[in-house]
């Protein structure tokens, strides 16, 4: 069920695993044509182009926020890695219509549980780009975060540099 994909967030000796939430084509952040995620603004991260409409927990780990109009869910994995899945640009416009939530804020998930599905078809009649950027907001916790892009995803493994330790 899920197919490797190497190397989407750049490897080291110590990772943390995480999967690409969302089936489509991986492309770099600089292609979301919005300057927030384009320019990392909330943090690094890979943009999807989804190839269906449903969003699946990338790791194991708890539901921080699922935005109420349910374009958007963030996610703390047993890592420490938190990320935001934000599904299309300008969606938040649409008030909810065309998605449903599976989950809550506090849920604890398992990496593959469906967060969230999409009318992807309705959603773009109402001239919507679909494209899902997928942020790291604590960036700073992975100094060696490195993007790769250009690969199909379903599910797929990708990996993030260890945190930063305190000392």
């Amino acid at each position: 069920m899920y197919k490797s994909l190497k190397e989407v967030f750049g490897k080291k000796k110590s990772y943390e695993e995480i999967f690409a939430p969302v089936s489509g084509k991986c492309v770099p952040m600089g292609q979301v044509n919005d300057p927030t995620f384009s320019q990392e603004i909330l943090g690094k991260g890979v943009a999807i182009i989804p190839s269906e409409g449903k969003v699946s927990a990338p790791g194991d780990g708890e539901i921080l926020m699922v935005f109420e109009t349910r374009h958007a869910v963030s996610i703390r994995l047993t890592g420490g890695a938190e990320l935001i899945i934000h599904i299309g640009l300008d969606t938040v416009n649409l008030h909810g219509e065309y998605f449903t939530s599976h989950v809550k804020a506090g849920d604890k998930v398992k990496k593959g549980d469906l967060l969230i599905e999409f009318d992807m078809d309705k959603i773009k009649e109402q001239g919507y780009d679909l494209i899902t950027p997928i942020i790291v907001c604590n960036t700073p916790d992975y100094p060696e975060l490195i993007c790769h892009t250009g690969a199909d995803v379903k599910l797929s493994l990708i990996h993030i540099s260890e945190p930063t330790r305190q000392a």
